[in-house]
């Protein structure tokens, strides 16, 4: 039996409910895919709370970001050995198809364990994480467990869906931009429609479900320690505003990385006093713009001071983050049309990464268009809806 901290905890962790019972899991040799973000209440990591309860962990595989969370996005920690454990960690960032199967079939495992924090966006990769790893256990036979953790926004859905042709590692397949899923109940649809869809095979999944949680928690209701879930996710207040001000990332304005708020704090070189009273003026429900100058320590316009705005949320239960996000572009782009402009392309062959973060081409278009919020989402893929059995929490 783990000796977990109890007391506070309202809502017990799939990983939690495993170190308290290690015979929800068989296996000999069982794989760890996970990083920093998955602890216990009592913030012990659960690679090290899972071993001591004798599951008979023989390999860790880890996502973009690594292990330990010290690098940006986009980059991961290369292999090596667990300090504490001694235990293998295989980089698994970038790797997917016949690359992670010959990951996954050399460490010899026969069974791999997922436990990360997701944050509930379709374009925050870890879940892309776990549908390559349920598409190699399709084609290799190695079954993957979920250890299910709360979705921090709930189940609330917003934004569109996702066309085959803005297919990539913010977004595999088409689910709605905020999903409202747990990675568990994510597992279950991926399993269930999309890998045999792109396989021809369906994986084997199973999840250790949460006790206690419910879709309608906040994070503050179950008595969990938020660990920023990545470098650039500090606080529950930048969860909230990510679905929209994420699509920040699209365009050349800074979504505040380097700074201590990113995706709160939004600017460009071209900004000035105009855009928070217009955003303001705008009336987005639940939030307000104050007007700043910041300095990012890297990402877009490193070392030079900018003008913007910092999004305030002040009452969540009526705020649109994705709506919010495509007013703050649209603003963008009506006040500084000479100026304002959509990231380059990463790859000359592919689509812009605004639509690859979309869905689509219909938000690059519209604003383009001077469209409105409500043509934008009209004219873009409807966000698909789940089956109903593979909700696991009412």
């Amino acid at each position: 039996m783990s000796q977990l901290v109890d007391a506070p905890t309202r809502v017990r962790t799939g990983a939690h409910r495993l170190a308290d019972d290690p015979s929800l899991v068989t296996g000999s040799a069982v794989g760890l895919f996970t990083n920093y973000t998955a602890v216990m209440p009592d913030l012990t990591r659960d690679l090290d709370a899972l071993i001591a309860a004798g599951v008979p962990l023989t390999t860790v595989f880890t996502p973009e970001h690594g292990m330990w969370g010290a690098v940006q996005a986009g980059e991961s920690e290369p292999s090596g050995v667990d300090e504490a454990t001694g235990l293998p960690v295989l980089d698994t960032y970038q790797r997917s198809g016949a690359s992670l199967d010959a990951l996954v079939t050399e460490s010899e495992v026969d069974v791999v364990l997922f436990d990360l924090q997701d944050i509930g966006v379709r374009f925050y990769t870890y879940i892309w994480s776990l549908y390559d790893l349920l598409c190699s256990s399709a084609r290799t036979g190695v079954p993957v467990v979920v250890l299910d953790r709360p979705n921090p926004l709930g189940a609330a859905t917003a934004g569109p869906g996702l066309v085959p042709s803005c297919s990539s590692f913010v977004g595999r397949v088409s689910v709605p931009l905020r999903h409202g899923l747990t990675t568990g109940e994510l597992a279950q649809w991926f399993a269930a429609e999309h890998v045999p869809d792109a396989v021809g095979a369906r994986p084997k999944v199973d999840v250790v479900v949460m006790a206690g949680w419910r879709p309608d928690m906040s994070i503050a209701d179950t008595g969990l320690p938020w660990v920023m879930p990545s470098p650039n996710m500090p606080t529950f207040d930048t969860a909230l505003v990510y679905p929209g001000t994420g699509l920040i990332e699209g365009t050349t304005a800074s979504e505040g990385r380097g700074t201590t708020r990113p995706f709160e704090i939004i600017g460009a070189p071209y900004v000035d006093l105009r855009l928070a009273p217009a955003l303001n003026e705008r009336g987005f429900a639940g939030a307000r713009f104050r007007d700043l100058e910041f300095r990012p320590t890297h990402g877009k316009w490193a070392g030079s001071t900018l003008r913007g705005v910092q999004v305030h949320v002040l009452d969540p239960g009526v705020f649109e983050p994705v709506e919010t996000g495509i007013g703050i572009i649209a603003m963008l782009a009506e006040l500084y049309p000479q100026d304002f402009a959509w990231r380059p392309r990463d790859d000359e062959q592919g689509p812009p990464f605004i639509d690859l973060l979309w869905g689509s081409p219909a938000l690059r278009e519209g604003i383009d268009a001077k469209a409105s919020t409500q043509e934008i989402i009209a004219a873009s893929p409807p966000a698909p809806q789940p089956p109903p059995d593979i909700r696991l929490y009412r």
